[in-house]
């Protein structure tokens, strides 16, 4: 069989080499419009999926649904922290209130015939939200991949709608950048790199 040649692409790796996530508190409106989140989830989608599962579905949650989800979620810390001072409170009372748009990527791990781990299915819903970054970013927006302990709270999970086969991958925050998001240290792929040689 003869190799099919494929063109290099520096465009693509100067958008990997440039992602930044920008805190959620630092994204503002605009946020995409139903055309722009469209456009990013047609390249989130754009994942390896073992089998053609498709493990992944997604929330949007933006408007008045933000702060109602975060009335929701801060009533719930409280349940399960009555010590939590007002700050806490707070904190959660505005998780989902800074960037206009928020999307949950939700992995769905329906029982499997054993051909496909679990595991694999989370990790392409995991890809999901590492291409919804990049795809957001490509259209000029800004974004951050966020969990906290709302991700894992089986209440917080069912009043988002999931299943009991379904978890959260991650909220992707998406809006419009307040700031140019600084640069930091970046691991070394050589210092993470070693060959493997069979053992003797």
């Amino acid at each position: 069989m003869t190799a099919i040649a494929i063109s290099p692409d520096p465009a693509l790796l100067a958008a990997l080499d440039s992602r930044r996530s920008v805190p959620a508190r630092q994204l503002a409106e605009p946020g995409p419009d139903p055309t722009a989140l469209r456009r990013m989830l047609a390249s989130a989608v754009r994942v390896p999926d073992h089998g053609k599962r498709v493990p992944f579905r997604f929330l949007a949650i933006a408007g008045a649904a933000r702060y109602a989800l975060g009335e929701a979620v801060a009533a719930r810390g409280l349940a399960l922290r009555p010590e939590a001072g007002e700050a806490a409170v707070d904190k959660d009372r505005a998780r989902f209130s800074h960037a206009p748009l928020v999307i949950v990527a939700i992995a769905v791990l329906d029982p499997d015939d054993g051909a496909i781990p679990e595991q694999e299915r989370l990790l392409t819903a995991g890809c999901t939200c590492f291409a919804l970054l990049q795809a957001a970013q490509g259209l000029g927006f800004g974004a951050s991949w966020l969990t906290g302990w709302p991700a894992y709270d089986p209440e917080v999970m069912a009043l988002l709608g999931l299943g009991a086969n379904e978890r959260i991958a991650g909220f992707i925050h998406i809006g419009t950048p307040k700031l140019v998001p600084p640069e930091r240290d970046r691991p070394d792929p050589d210092a993470l790199l070693r060959d493997w040689t069979p053992p003797a």
